[in-house]
């Protein structure tokens, strides 16, 4: 992976419901009740503390900070209503295909099954294709996880048949263990495939 853009101020990206901006500390008690709920947080090791919470966004926005993109707290454009995060990441945790860089996204619950994951994680494909010049964005989730699978599909993300892996960050034999692994080339995002 070549040297990837960074800019000195954090980049802010909107689609027609959504506004992809900076963390505020105001977002902190929505994103800790989201950290909390044990639906959203299904498919990851477990359901986080406010202080957890708390420690997460100022890593995520540390490093924010640090390139001018990253994980964006989402903003209803009609509301102002901060409901989650999505965007970019280059994944600190050693995975059997780094370099890379991922796509992610994490919503509250009352904003599930409203197309919104799929516009802010496209408005952040678009900004990593276009503007990063990324020949590649990938996207990784436990294998049950299969919500997240389908909006990966549903954004053209194709699956790696032979890239399953155990994340390293949990131990043997835990069931959230096992990974699938997605792929989007710039070449296949362009054309639309």
């Amino acid at each position: 992976m070549s040297k990837i853009n960074t800019f000195s101020a954090v980049q802010i990206l909107q689609t027609p419901r959504l506004i992809l901006r900076d963390w505020r500390d105001s977002d902190l008690p929505a994103f800790a009740a989201l950290g909390a709920d044990p639906e959203v947080m299904r498919y990851f090791p477990a359901p986080l503390s406010a202080a957890e919470s708390s420690d997460f966004v100022a890593q995520i926005r540390a490093r924010l900070h640090q390139h001018g993109w990253g994980f964006w707290a989402l903003e209803l454009r009609e509301t102002g209503e901060f409901i989650g995060m999505a965007g970019l990441n280059i994944p600190r945790v050693a995975l059997p295909f780094m370099p890379c860089v991922e796509i992610g996204w994490r919503l509250a619950r009352p904003f599930w099954r409203q197309g919104l994951a799929f516009e802010a994680a496209s408005a952040a494909l678009e900004f990593g294709f276009s503007t990063l010049q990324l020949a590649e964005i990938v996207a990784f989730t436990t294998l049950s996880n299969l919500r997240s699978q389908v909006l990966m599909q549903r954004l053209g993300m194709q699956l790696d048949a032979v890239s399953e892996f155990d994340h390293p960050a949990l131990s043997a034999g835990h069931p959230l263990l096992r990974h699938c692994l997605y792929r989007l080339s710039k070449e296949q995002f362009t054309k639309g495939i």
